[in-house]
């Protein structure tokens, strides 16, 4: 389970709505809310369209919610390419929607960015304060949505994150696992350079710092990552030798051999002092964080 060892103080107890509850951070956010003492209400797209303003704000108005954590997004980056305006909506026109409900009701948005609000052409890990330059039209609506929610004037937490994997849903980790188990060689970029995030972790320290009311008092934009740097390649490396994958090869490769339709950032590694220095967070390492995912898709015996 994760491995974020912030001590959590009880504060009143708040109804607090996740939204994106089917994806990666949404069900690792309700396994961690199981711990909390606050009252969490969690929702997707089938119980509430978070681009329609009305219901958002209907649903925050009549739940009485004091925070919301909003985990949905469209992350698909080369499909967004394609569909820039369904991108739009969901990255840019729902975060709008939630922080106007936010700043309505005196409640607290805990809004999910990306570390694709950068161009990755730095090679010293990335702060806040630190111009943004997106590639792609991933990038670009997630950086529109920061920019509506502080726009709102709604009392905000705004966590960029990168990397993303658990053991739910699609994910590099997972596709990694499949894959050395059944091939005899996989190749995988090694001058993409960023830290993994395991969603638990960043799940742990949500609703710590929401559980002890932190959010009130220390608003803002931080970044959120496990610690170290690695690249793809040694990402998946890891992942085939903890698995106990030998017979694969993993091989480097360049970003130039596995043409896409999208740039990624080459260096997105963050810097999380000013996350760990506020809410006194003693964040893992990304190869003990990926142990305790791995050894969460283990067969049930």
């Amino acid at each position: 389970m994760p491995t974020n060892c912030s001590i959590i103080k009880p504060t009143i107890m708040r109804n607090i709505l996740v939204t994106g509850a089917g994806g990666q951070l949404g069900r690792e956010m309700r396994l961690a809310a199981e711990q909390a003492q606050d009252r969490y209400l969690f929702t997707d797209v089938e119980e509430l369209d978070i681009t329609d303003a009305r219901a958002v704000m209907q649903a925050v108005e009549t739940a009485h919610i004091g925070a919301l954590d909003n985990c949905a997004a469209y992350t698909d980056v080369e499909r967004a390419e394609q569909e820039p305006e369904t991108a739009e909506r969901i990255n840019r026109m729902a975060a709008a929607n939630l922080a106007a409900a936010a700043a309505r009701c005196d409640a607290t948005l805990v809004h999910i960015s990306t570390d694709y609000v950068f161009d990755g052409s730095g090679n010293v890990p990335y702060r806040e304060q630190d111009a943004t330059a997106p590639l792609g039209v991933y990038g670009r609506t997630k950086l529109a949505g920061e920019r509506e929610v502080l726009a709102s004037g709604c009392r905000h937490l705004i966590l960029r994150t990168a990397w993303l994997y658990s053991p739910f849903g699609k994910n590099f980790c997972k596709t990694m696992l499949r894959l050395t188990a059944e091939r005899p060689e996989v190749r995988v970029v090694f001058d993409q350079v960023g830290t993994p995030t395991y969603a638990a972790d960043l799940a742990g320290a949500v609703t710590g710092i929401l559980a002890r009311g932190e959010d009130r008092m220390h608003g803002g934009l931080y970044h959120f990552s496990n610690e170290g740097v690695c690249s793809w390649y040694d990402f998946a490396h890891e992942i085939a030798r903890l698995a106990g994958h030998d017979a694969c090869r993993v091989l480097p490769w360049h970003t130039d051999e596995f043409p896409t339709g999208v740039q990624r950032p080459r260096y997105s590694v963050l810097d999380k002092t000013k996350i760990k220095d506020t809410f006194g967070l003693r964040i893992p390492h990304w190869r003990d964080a990926l142990a305790d995912c791995l050894e969460r898709l283990k067969p049930q015996k």
